[in-house]
């Protein structure tokens, strides 16, 4: 940790000041905290001798030294605590170590600034999946004595080692996502006031113990159950008498179980979204002190609702999110007895606009009111109603339809205004310039996107709103160059115009702008200087955007340091810039995010950057023409999460040790450079990484895509228990895929095609039941698809073709109902296509869409009309697919394929498949390539297959085809002979034989066995039928003559006749005679 200390003596008295240092966290629940050390002041005398000078200071240090290390005792309890979340082989928490006394430093912790002892820990998800469940030892944070705030949410927790003890000191406690029976062992943390105990996976019995095991709390005021199972399980809640915050959403509660809520009659905020029954709102009556009831999510009935709850006189906040409420609001008694209501949100329900606002105008304590997406229209009320609303301060009104001629002048009048949002609500053209809008002296927060709003005078009727701190005017059509309207707004922190038409330079009056923190222009077309010398004089900005505006270079940068020290700044651009890094990002301290993506820099890499940057997190170096060694830090990069520095030129090796520098990398992208040498072993340490990619490169050795990788796959990529991406194609791999390769269970993508790997498929996916896309094709592999694959159930894309597998398709491909490419040509798989095993739908009927890594990382390939396409980025979101091609198929074609209406490509050629063409292929409407040749199909071709208009590659040749072939309407029109070749008995354009010249086809066979090129019967039935009657008939003949003497001494009287006229014809008509002595 990087600190600046000041040493001063002034007046006899030594002081050390030390600075704030702030941290940020990627976790759930993001925290910053402060250390401040301060050292006993120390009066001397001036006729003090000068050698005690260096003593002093050395008492001071030391005094101040200790708080930084925190308390000995403290600091094995968190390695022994370590040790515990990691057992029996995880590797979390990598920067508690052993030889650091500075345990307050440790990722994840909070220490008092004046005492060093542990305040907080978040553990949130540190445990690594697959170690299983964790049986937590509670005496483990009993050295901890001022432990207030513990997050263990995630961490797969069990149960509880028992009789052990808590802290008492615990205030609140996250056992989120975990699979407790129990909340706490025996003597639980007394003074506990908030308890998290949503989305528990116990259910039944198990979870009622952890409800009866609430009483040991007295104190608790606070409590989560949301996202559980709690269905007739609330009643052990009655006795949390001093409970003033519960939450309930989404658990599946009944009536009944509701009406138990009467007794908590403490209760001031009551949460009850997505319930499953009625809402028993007598009950509730007995919550006086009720102040916040959330009812989102629920289906109530409008009729009486509002009256209801109008008893509740002691409400400050209510929430009807989504409640499918409709028509009007009561104007008389009930719903208008809220007078203390303070604020009210009716989003995302089908109000009625003529008495919505004269409703609530009665409602004069409303602070904030949220009426998003209320199907609201036409103008808002210019007299009465709303405009009582003297007290009002957050107005939103996003998503509706309304009438710009009226109203900002009625919302005008709302004078005590701070917050107004107006998200697409079509409004255009003009703001006005006089009256009404202008009036909102108070106004700090003003969002007005995604509108079509006029340029000309926009930004000088919002110029004189000089109270505003935040503006936001995103995706609103807006042109021309920056206004110096907006120079006026002294006080603005944030301002927001992403998405519009703007060019021209920076004024340089952004630099009156002294309050701006947060500044967003990207998407424009503005000139903007890779120095940011317009915004050198923000002493407070911490953000700034550009991407994807023009960034050029000033001829002369020789601007002084800037005052402001960013912690995120974004300027993508489009092969923009030149020259070396800007001078500004030299006195940078504090950035966690940097992008510079396609800005064309050139130099080395700026190891600098990292070293001068300890919270960095993201750094995006794509394509920016650095070249040279990739140089690590002087030090290791604790925070460093995300690092792409693709489509450079570096060369050279990959240090042998970037997994230790970087041990908290969860995406790493070094592809499209010139390394070479092998891939660093240290990469194997990185248990968070989630995406690595090497390809394109000059890699070699013995063990990622598209190098001169050989040998097996390493084992230590199973250690990678956070990856979710892997590409290891167009490699020499060889050899099978190693044991627990795949033993993440957030694994997502697979690609390891193009290689040499053998042996059979071992499914070593077991584990990693997420994964979306998995590529084995073009490799040596053999056997059986196992069955185990029917496990992954969001399997996307399945490819394994040019391999040899063989055998029949199995069935549990039914169960990969999010199917949406498979690909099995050229192999040897034989039987039946299921038939079922489509009709379940695995292919959607509406394009999936994908919360994964960047869509610019998958890729795969597949042969589409007749090519071999490799797809890529959001092309891969609409792609559906089937290929069984060039495989020993058998039978017809299942019709229910017809059912897939979304399927592009369907490839069944170069197979055994008997039957006719199924007349259900009419509803592949968006299909864009289907080949069926190469089979043994009958029957005509269905006429109705014309209405294919998006079909661009059709073939059905060599097959027993008859009839006449389609209309040559649309898309038909264009396919040409070899689309219907070696068909026999096919005729019509654009074949050469006219269908009245063509001989009528050959009755087709009855049995569903028989095949066309082996006549009327298989040509192997035949044989084996005539090889078994031929040894009947001798077997019959042989015993005919052994039982009957007379006949058998005919036949042999027969034979010997037969001999010897063979005989004598012989002699007489063989010319060659003579030759073998014959006189």
């Amino acid at each position: 940790m990087k600190m600046d200390r000041d040493f001063q003596c002034e007046m006899g008295i030594v002081i050390w000041d030390s600075g704030m240092v702030r941290e940020s966290s990627t976790i759930a629940i993001k925290h910053s905290f402060h250390k401040n050390l301060f050292a006993k002041g120390f009066k001397m005398g001036l006729s003090l001798h000068i050698s005690i000078v260096p003593v002093i200071m050395m008492v001071v240090s030391l005094q101040v030294w200790l708080p930084l290390g925190c308390v000995e005792e403290e600091r094995i309890a968190l390695l022994q605590l370590k040790d515990s979340l990691n057992y029996p082989n995880g590797t979390s928490l990598p920067s508690w170590t052993k030889g650091d006394v500075r345990c307050c430093d440790w990722e994840s912790i909070t220490c008092n600034s004046s005492t060093g002892r542990v305040t907080e820990l978040y553990l949130s998800d540190v445990r690594n999946g697959e170690l299983g469940d964790w049986y937590l030892n509670a005496s483990l944070f009993l050295p901890f004595q001022e432990l207030k705030y513990l997050v263990l949410s995630g961490n797969q927790i069990a149960g509880w080692v028992e009789n052990k003890e808590c802290p008492s000191s615990l205030e609140t406690l996250y056992l989120s996502s975990n699979n407790i029976t129990k909340v706490v062992a025996s003597g639980g943390p007394t003074n506990l006031s908030a308890l998290y105990l949503n989305n528990i996976t116990a259910y039944g019995s198990s979870f009622q113990t952890s409800l009866q095991s609430l009483g040991a709390f007295p104190n608790l005021t606070k409590l989560d159950l949301s996202n559980n199972d709690l269905r007739g399980r609330i009643l052990e809640l009655r006795n949390l008498s001093s409970l003033e915050e519960l939450v309930l959403d989404d658990c599946s509660l009944d009536e009944n179980s509701l009406q138990s809520l009467g007794a908590l009659s403490s209760l001031k905020n009551l949460y009850l979204e997505e319930l499953s029954g009625a809402i028993p709102f007598r009950g509730f009556l007995n919550l006086k002190n009720l102040e916040l009831l959330d009812l989102s999510s629920n289906t109530l009935n409008s009729s009486n609702i509002f009256q209801t709850i109008g008893t509740m006189t002691s409400l400050r906040s209510l929430l009807l999110v989504e409640c499918n409420l409709n028509g009007q609001l009561p104007t008389s008694q009930g719903f208008l007895n809220l007078k203390n209501l303070e604020l009210l949100d009716l989003s995302y329900n089908t109000l009625n606009s003529s008495n919505i606002f004269q409703t609530i105008g009665m409602m004069t304590s409303l602070k904030t009111l949220t009426l998003q997406n209320c199907s609201l229209n036409g103008q808002l009320p210019t007299s009465q109603g709303f405009l009582n609303l003297k007290n009002l301060e957050l107005l939103d009104l996003s998503y509706n339809t309304l009438n710009r001629s009226n109203i900002f002048q009625t919302i005008g009048t709302m004078t005590s205004l701070r917050s107004l949002l107006l998200v697409e609500c079509n409004l255009n053209g003009q703001l006005p310039t006089s009256q009404g809008f202008l009036n909102l002296k108070n106004l700090e927060l003003l969002d007005m996107s995604f509108n079509t709003l006029n340029s000309s005078n926009i930004f000088q009727t919002i110029g004189t709103m000089t109270s505003l701190k935040t503006l936001t005017l995103r995706d609103c059509s807006l042109n021309g160059q920056l206004p110096t309207g907006l120079c006026d707004l002294n006080h603005l922190q944030e301002l927001d115009m992403y998405d519009n038409d703007l060019s021209g330079f920076l004024p340089p009056c952004l630099a009156n702008l002294t309050s701006l923190q947060q500044l967003d222009l990207s998407s424009n077309h503005l000139k903007i200087p890779m120095s940011l010398s317009p915004l050198y004089n923000l002493s407070k900005l911490k953000f700034f955007s550009g991407s994807g505006n023009e960034i050029f270079v000033e001829e002369d940068d020789n601007n002084p340091s800037p005052k402001f020290q960013l912690e995120n700044l974004f300027l993508r651009s489009h092969g923009q810039g030149a020259g070396a890094f800007p001078k500004f990002l030299y006195h940078q301290f504090n950035l966690q995010y940097l992008d510079l993506t396609d800005i064309q820099i050139k130099g080395e890499f700026p190891n600098w950057l990292i070293e001068n940057n300890t919270y960095l997190q993201y750094l995006s170096l794509q394509n920016c023409s650095l070249s040279g060694p990739f140089i690590l830090p002087r030090s290791p990069h604790m925070n460093l999460s995300f690092l792409t520095i693709s489509m450079n030129n570096f060369q050279g090796r990959i240090p042998s040790e970037i997994g230790a520098y970087f041990p908290g990398l969860k995406v790493l992208i070094m592809s499209d450079n010139g390394f070479d040498g092998i891939i660093p072993s240290s990469l194997g340490s990185l248990s968070s990484l989630q995406l690595l990619d090497l390809s394109n490169n000059f890699l070699t050795g013995r063990i990622l895509s598209d190098n001169s990788l050989q040998g097996q796959i390493p084992g230590w990529i199973g250690n990678m228990y956070s990856l979710e991406f892997l590409d290891l194609s167009w490699n020499k791999l060889s050899g099978p895929l190693p044991p627990r390769f795949a033993a993440s269970s957030k694994l997502k993508y697979v690609y390891l095609s193009r290689n040499k790997l053998q042996g059979p498929i071992a499914m070593e996916f077991h584990d990693s039941y997420g994964i979306l896309a998995l590529d084995l094709s073009h490799n040596e592999l053999t056997g059986r698809i196992p069955e185990l694959i029917g496990r992954l159930s969001n399997l996307r894309f399945l490819l394994l073709s040019h391999n040899n597998l063989e055998g029949e398709i199995p069935i549990q491909l039914c169960r990969l109902e999010q199917l949406t490419l498979v690909d099995l040509s050229h192999n040897y798989f034989s039987g039946n296509i299921l038939s079922w095993m489509i009709s379940t739908h695995p292919f959607p009927s509406s394009p999936i869409y994908y919360d994964t890594l960047s869509s610019s990382q998958q890729s795969f390939e597949f042969t589409t009309k007749n090519v071999p396409l490799l797809y890529s980025g959001s092309t891969i979101y609409y792609f559906t697919g089937i290929d069984f091609s060039c495989n020993n198929l058998t039978g017809e074609i299942p019709p229910e394929i017809g059912n897939l209406s979304m399927i592009k490509v369907l490839n069944l050629s170069h197979n055994n498949l008997i039957g006719p063409i199924p007349s259900t292929f009419s509803n592949l409407k968006e299909i864009e390539s289907l080949d069926l040749s190469y089979n043994k199909l009958e029957g005509e071709i269905p006429p109705q297959l014309t209405r294919l208009y998006s079909l661009e590659i059709f073939s059905v040749a060599h097959n027993n085809l008859s009839g006449k072939t389609p209309t040559r309407d649309a898309q038909f029109a264009t396919f040409d002979e070899s689309s219907y070749k070696d068909n026999p008995f096919l005729c019509g354009q654009p074949l050469p034989k006219a269908c009245d010249a063509v001989i009528p086809p050959s009755p087709k066979p009855t049995s569903a066995n028989n095949e066309d090129n082996g006549g009327f019967m298989d040509m192997e039935v035949f044989y084996v039928s005539f090889g078994v009657a031929y040894i009947m008939v001798l077997v019959v003949i042989g015993v005919v003559l052994y039982i009957n003497p007379y006949w058998r001494q005919a036949w042999f009287h027969f034979i010997e006749v037969s001999i010897t006229i063979c005989y004598y014809f012989m002699v007489d008509n063989l010319p060659i005679r003579s030759k073998f002595g014959f006189s």
